[in-house]
């Protein structure tokens, strides 16, 4: 029998809890005085003991700390079996089919016992329902029969010496049962039987009551958690495109199933010219609130790259889609940066985030020193780009502040970790960018979620790229013909000249009908062949069926059937239609 509840871990020791007094034993006067204190120093012990079962909204944790508060306060051992699979507690789950062994303390019992089917005939319900009843069921831990040996095992049982007891008391959710909970004592060192008398079996009730409740409410946290996470991940990429002249590899690992989740993202966007704009973000605060916002922020960014304006003109729009979402709520820190693969030149504008790492061609490292501006939603401040050569063999990291800052390590400190491990990434790939920036996490000490966005930079060479003005004349369609036909047998591919000729004929034959201004014509060789056409009308061209006396309207269709791609992109001062051909198009 225990004299009082154990000093919980965290906690000011307990006063000693006694047990009621057998009947007769001491004077009567004494032991009237004696019971207000003993019943203040039991009921400060449980309320110690309640809030320690409920301080957290982890299963795992919860289920240890229903153990730490059990054993050895009241019993020797414990098994907490839960129902398998975890329930949907926001609705009546039905009865229990299976149970699983979730924890155990002070003892081997029950560690192979798997997945138990529920007890035949209904005898876990009927122990459940009869706990309103009757109050807690002590079960005959001799018999090979019985609900405890058809949930732990008649065999596991069967190990247990003469004069063991044990105390099952089921794990009641806010609707549904949710488990039972298994209390073992062992019999005395003489071989006395153990027991439960009536004040154990009211405190091992009593923190049951809390402990069910404090798994019901982890799991009703857990599936918050679940759908938040599934919610932010749907709103990130999967796959990043792969555009030319750069690779690209992210990474996003969610915090501690303990935190909330959080607002960072990436997202990567194929601009005219084989640009790509690169960006990462980071909404303030931990909320499903913040995991909404961020999907708003991510699909306002990449209609704004569409548009092709400069990164810090992208900020600045960013900025006022946040005020209009709520000024206060929905800060956010954002990198957007541009890198265009010819000119082997990258700009970049920052709100508030931290700085990425550029890594040159000869490995070494630096932290850029952009004009930070202000977070994304506090309005009224302006942002600035910055140009930086990127030549081939160069990479660039972007991140959010989680990789760098942690409970222990400031974010300064973070930083010029990260810098020095990446020193000499040249040599990497940008997956393996991605593996190394990781490895500055200590271990077990992440709050935060992490969004990584590494870019490799290698290039396209100039003789690669043909690049011309034209002027919107009758006579330009037919000179852009020549000149495309000219480039592409100095390129060996004689064999797409026909089609690729007529294909350049038809759009700018539509771009010199609406152009006030020169057109550009330029061709890309990498891995495929790829033409942009742009001029300085807003208007995206459309394909339509042609009548059959019609001479207008079949330019798009013979785009359509010639190329393997094709498509046309808004710009902040006009538009480009572009086609791809594969170079081993015959």
């Amino acid at each position: 029998m225990r004299d009082h509840l154990e000093p919980l871990a965290g906690q000011q020791p307990a006063v000693p809890v006694q047990r009621h007094p057998p009947p007769g034993a001491g004077r009567s006067g004494e032991a009237a005085s004696g019971v207000p204190g003993r019943l203040a120093e039991r009921l400060a012990a449980l309320d110690r003991a309640a809030r320690l079962i409920n301080s957290s909204l982890d299963l795992t944790a919860t289920l240890r700390n229903l153990g730490r508060v059990l054993v050895p306060a009241v019993a020797d051992a414990l098994v907490v079996l839960v129902r398998d699979p975890l329930p949907d507690v926001e609705r009546d789950p039905g009865p229990p089919r299976a149970l699983r062994v979730r924890h155990t303390r002070g003892t081997r019992l029950g560690r192979s016992a798997g997945v138990r089917p529920v007890l035949p005939g209904g005898e876990l319900e009927r122990v459940l329902a009869r706990r309103a009843a009757s109050g807690p069921t002590v079960l005959d831990d001799r018999r090979r029969g019985g609900p405890a040996a058809e949930l732990l095992g008649a065999r596991a049982l069967g190990r247990l010496p003469a004069g063991t007891a044990l105390l099952a008391l089921p794990l009641h959710g806010r609707q549904a049962a949710l488990g039972m909970l298994l209390l073992v004592r062992r019999p005395g060192p003489d071989g006395s039987p153990a027991g439960f008398d009536p004040a154990d079996a009211a405190t091992a009730a009593h923190l049951a009551t809390h402990g069910g409740l404090a798994v019901d409410t982890a799991l009703r946290y857990t599936r918050e958690w679940e759908i938040a996470d599934e919610l932010q991940r749907s709103m990130l990429p999967a796959h990043l495109p792969q555009p030319h002249g750069v690779r690209l590899a992210h990474r996003y690992l969610p915090g501690e199933r303990g935190a909330q989740v959080g607002g960072d993202w990436y997202d990567s966007i194929p601009l005219p010219g084989n640009r790509v704009a690169l960006i990462t973000g980071d909404v303030m605060g931990h909320s499903l609130t913040s995991a909404a916002v961020m999907g708003q922020l991510r699909t306002s960014a990449q209609t704004l790259a569409g548009l092709d304006l400069p990164p810090h003109e992208v900020l600045y729009h960013l900025d006022e889609q946040a005020q209009r979402l709520g000024r206060e709520q929905h800060l956010a820190t954002c990198v957007y940066a541009v890198y265009d693969p010819i000119a082997g030149r990258v700009r970049i504008a920052n709100a508030g985030h931290v700085p990425p790492v550029l890594i040159g061609p000869d490995g070494t490292s630096e932290l850029l020193e952009l004009p930070s501006g202000a977070p994304i939603g506090v309005g009224g401040v302006d942002f600035a780009s910055v140009e930086l050569p990127a030549p081939p063999g160069s990479a660039l990291l972007l991140f959010t502040d989680g990789l760098v800052e942690t409970r222990r390590r400031p974010l300064g400190t973070g930083l010029e970790l990260l810098r020095a491990r990446l020193a000499g990434g040249h040599r990497f790939t940008p997956e393996q960018l991605c593996q190394e920036a990781l490895r500055i996490l200590p271990p077990g000490d992440r709050a935060d979620d992490i969004a990584l966005l590494a870019a490799a930079f290698d290039g396209i060479p100039a003789e690669d790229v043909a690049h011309w003005h034209l002027q919107p004349r009758h006579e330009t369609p037919g000179r852009a013909r020549r000149l495309a036909g000219h480039a592409l047998r100095q390129w060996g591919l004689d064999h797409l000249a026909e089609s690729c000729e007529l294909m350049v004929s038809e759009l700018v034959t539509n771009a010199i009908q609406h152009a006030t201004r020169p057109v550009t014509l330029r061709l890309v060789r990498t891995s495929v062949l790829r033409c942009e056409v742009g001029d300085d009308s807003p208007a995206l061209p459309r394909t339509r069926r042609a009548g059959p006396e019609e001479e207008r309207g079949r330019g798009l269709q013979i785009v359509s059937r010639c190329a393997d791609r094709w498509g046309a992109t808004r710009l902040g001062a006009g538009k480009v239609v572009w086609f791809e051909q594969r170079l081993d198009r015959g």
